[in-house]
């Protein structure tokens, strides 16, 4: 999934394939049985960095239509 999210071309739609990358890894930790890695792993790599990615693109699109 980390070589569809860098093939990916279009800055949201690869937050939004990050989220799932984020997804995926967080259900593997619970398959190997490291439960407290999958919960951080959830929270951050699903919803706070994908979050961060949406935000900074929307603020750079904005700050190059101010120039």
């Amino acid at each position: 999934m980390a070589t569809a999210v860098t093939l990916t071309r279009e800055p949201v739609r690869q937050a939004i394939v990050l989220s799932a990358y984020g997804l995926s890894l967080g259900v593997l930790f619970v398959v190997v049985q490291a439960p407290d890695v999958a919960m951080s792993q959830l929270a951050v790599g699903t919803v706070v960095l994908p979050l961060i990615v949406v935000l900074a693109v929307h603020a750079a699109r904005r700050h190059g239509e101010d120039r």
